[in-house]
């Protein structure tokens, strides 16, 4: 893929992620900051296509007549659909963007409705599904959630590893259902909007980190790749740089705090929190690196929806 290619899907997909208009500020800013992340480590100029977006210059067709590769133009349709999804099932203006793309790409209807389909059914499974938990004790004996949320990182780490965007799609409905879980052992019957508030108030945003996984899997030459060299020097570059595992991890240890207090944290208390445990998080990444590559070597893409649905 060129880097014309690469700067136009980026840039259709910043697009889908302003395309509702209905944005909090927390979340502009998040995608803003990583545009700026973008800039440091990688030759496309970020912070000016977020401007670009923002200011409307660019058109939708300019850009899908850059994608020259048929592969390039399915890329650039898949990742807008998750954009929209990765906050949930994608509103009536969301849906509007998504068809104006798909014919400017040329994209034939029923393979792009069944990709459509298919992000819509992880964006929209019910955090509860598959999700029996049994009480957890109280005080430090909570080996077992310590551990379910070690195996959700590692988890979600190794998805970070494939080349499918529907495998990076289903991080975000696999960390909800994580605080689900633990909200659920310490007696707190948790709604999809109540943990969308959570990892929101954390300082974690949806559509945020979607862009920031993908962003860095297609910069990095990783998404669409497939065969020889997916565990190599790329797929080990895709985890030292995302932040899938120590997101996970964090998001799950600082919801455990929280729900076995009650839920008394303040607001800033929580963004202390969740700032220290990314700390440590990051500096286990390193560890399990070998975990999630194994991981990723025994899952299929088909296993994906299977997995969020809890089967």
């Amino acid at each position: 893929m060129t880097p014309q290619e690469s700067r136009a899907i980026v840039t259709l997909s910043l697009m889908a992620a302003f395309v509702d208009g209905d944005k909090h500020e927390r979340e502009r800013e998040e995608i803003k900051r990583i545009a700026e992340g973008f800039s440091q480590a990688e030759a496309i100029n970020l912070p000016t296509l977020y401007q670009d977006v923002l200011m409307k210059r660019m058109s939708m067709a300019d850009l899908a007549a850059q994608l020259q590769s048929s592969g390039a133009r399915q890329l650039a349709y898949e990742m807008a659909v998750c954009v929209c999804d990765a906050d949930g099932a994608h509103s009536a203006a969301e849906s509007d963007f998504l068809a104006d793309l798909r014919a400017s790409l040329g994209l034939e209807a029923a393979a792009s409705a069944r990709f459509t389909e298919q992000a819509q059914a992880l964006a929209t499974v019910p955090v509860a599904a598959g999700a029996a938990v049994a009480a957890a004790p109280a005080g430090p004996g909570q080996a077992e959630l310590d551990q379910a949320i070690l195996n959700a990182a590692i988890l979600n780490g190794a998805l970070e590893l494939l080349p499918e965007t529907l495998s990076t799609m289903a991080i975000i409905p696999l960390q909800m259902k994580l605080v689900y879980r633990i909200g659920k052992a310490h007696g707190f019957e948790l709604d999809s909007g109540h943990i969308k508030d959570f990892i929101a108030t954390v300082g974690v945003g949806l559509t945020s980190q979607y862009l920031e996984q993908a962003g860095r899997k297609l910069l990095g030459g990783l998404l669409g790749k497939v065969g020889g060299g997916l565990l190599g020097g790329i797929g080990k570059q895709a985890v030292s740089s995302g932040m899938s595992f120590a997101t996970t991890y964090a998001l799950g240890h600082v919801a455990k705090r929280y729900y076995a207090g009650g839920r008394k944290l303040s607001t800033q208390m929580l963004k202390d929190a969740y700032a220290g445990v990314m700390q440590e998080a990051q500096g286990l990444q390193t560890r399990y690196l070998p975990a999630m590559q194994e991981k990723a070597r025994t899952l299929d893409a088909k296993q994906v929806l299977s997995m969020v649905r809890g089967g």
